[in-house]
């Protein structure tokens, strides 16, 4: 995944899908998420949440009606393409390392809810870019919500982001979310897009603010630092069926950094994270609550992701062998109890410990970014059939509210 930042407030919730992806080698930068990405809703008025499916299975119970009935069941419930609101636990997962036709099948076939895909404009390896993925994404699709995790949104004009999102997200029936990140760990991008590296927060915050205006539909004046817009009106496509939202896509903020938190705060329909730890998490809300709470700004409807890098096996010592090669290249030089705390791996009730801890600290919804090599698909069905059943709300939850 490429590394998520920033995202901007709104006032309508979004639907969404959801799905993973087998991964190669993908190369994870020092400053930012891979080449992949991972998910989030938008503010406002939520749907029902996705409810967790328990079954009492008799011995006398035919395998097909149970199979048919727990099919029944997560469509209705699980597979539920609202916004999360923060008293549930779901999960979404990374699409690694590209989007493939029946990986996807496979994954909206599980109880997951969104899919996510970054990528860069001058990746050192054969990878994807953002926008591309998102549109193989919503095309390879019917469910879950997809988004990029994340688009590197200083190195692009937001007037020309809005329009390709905004049609995406009507062509996808309203399931595209846009995580943006402000990158900066390949400075050569910068240079060849004539985009100053030191610049990229405040033009990712600049270009936001035109997003959600270009999205409200009126027409828009803007003259600011980067961008100068006058009376410019965007209409995006207008396909059969459901189409887009009203105010568009929900932005979502990623990285790890105080402007990061300060950006989601003030910007963002949500927080979503990455490599970082349960603690580190914790602290991430107390400092985006604090923020938004000095900006006078109500994070009702806002959404505590995490995107997540691990591996989940039968056999723990393959997981963690998994996590330290994907890992090695960019913190190989990390103690193995350090990547451990920013990147579980193990058992399905080993790793369920350890996201259990993120629940606590305020995650809601963890996309899973499978860190392995090989059989991702393993990762994500672990993950959604034997680690999320496990998981519990805290005791009176507070996050978000």
């Amino acid at each position: 995944m490429s590394a998520p930042q920033a995202a901007q407030p709104s006032t309508t919730r979004r639907p969404w899908r959801a799905a993973s992806q087998n991964a190669a080698d993908s190369p994870v930068t020092a400053g930012g998420i891979p080449v992949v990405a991972s998910l989030s809703p938008r503010i406002g008025p939520a749907r029902p949440s996705p409810q967790r499916v328990s079954l009492s299975v008799h011995e006398n119970v035919d395998s097909l009606r149970l199979v048919a009935k727990l099919q029944q069941l997560v469509s209705e419930q699980l597979l539920s393409s609202g916004p999360v609101p923060g008293d549930s636990i779901s999960f979404g997962a990374a699409a690694l390392p590209e989007p493939e036709r029946d990986w996807l099948a496979a994954a909206e076939r599980l109880p997951i809810a969104s899919l996510w895909q970054g990528g860069h404009v001058l990746p050192r390896q054969p990878t994807g870019e953002a926008i591309t993925r998102l549109a193989l994404l919503t095309a390879w699709t019917e469910r879950v919500r997809v988004g990029t995790a994340v688009l590197l949104l200083p190195l692009y004009h937001p007037v020309l982001v809005a329009k390709q999102v905004a049609d995406l997200d009507a062509w996808s029936g309203g399931r595209v979310s846009l995580g943006v990140g402000v990158g900066g760990e390949f400075p050569e991008e910068f240079e060849a897009l004539g985009v100053a590296v030191a610049e990229r927060g405040p033009r990712t915050d600049e270009a936001m603010g035109v997003l959600r205006a270009l999205w409200s539909g009126d027409p828009v004046t803007h003259h600011g630092r980067f961008f100068d817009l006058d009376d410019v009106r965007l209409v995006a496509v207008a396909p059969s069926g459901p189409g887009g939202r009203s105010g568009g896509p929900p932005l979502v903020v990623s990285g790890r950094k105080p402007p990061a938190m300060r950006r989601a705060a003030r910007l963002g329909d949500g927080w979503m994270p990455y490599l970082v730890s349960a603690g580190a998490y914790a602290r991430s809300v107390e400092a985006i609550r604090a923020e938004a709470s000095r900006a006078g700004r109500d994070l009702a409807g806002f959404e505590w992701l995490l995107f997540l890098y691990c591996s989940i096996r039968q056999d723990g010592d393959r997981a963690r062998a998994d996590v330290a090669r994907f890992l090695g290249r960019a913190y190989g030089d990390k103690p193995a109890a350090q990547l451990a705390r920013i990147a579980p791996a193990g058992t399905p009730e080993e790793v369920a410990v350890q996201l259990q801890a993120y629940v606590d600290a305020g995650a809601r919804h963890i996309v899973i970014a499978p860190a392995a090599a090989a059989d991702t698909l393993e990762v994500v069905t672990l993950a959604a059939q034997e680690v999320l059943p496990r998981l519990q709300m805290p005791a009176a939850a507070e996050v978000g509210s």
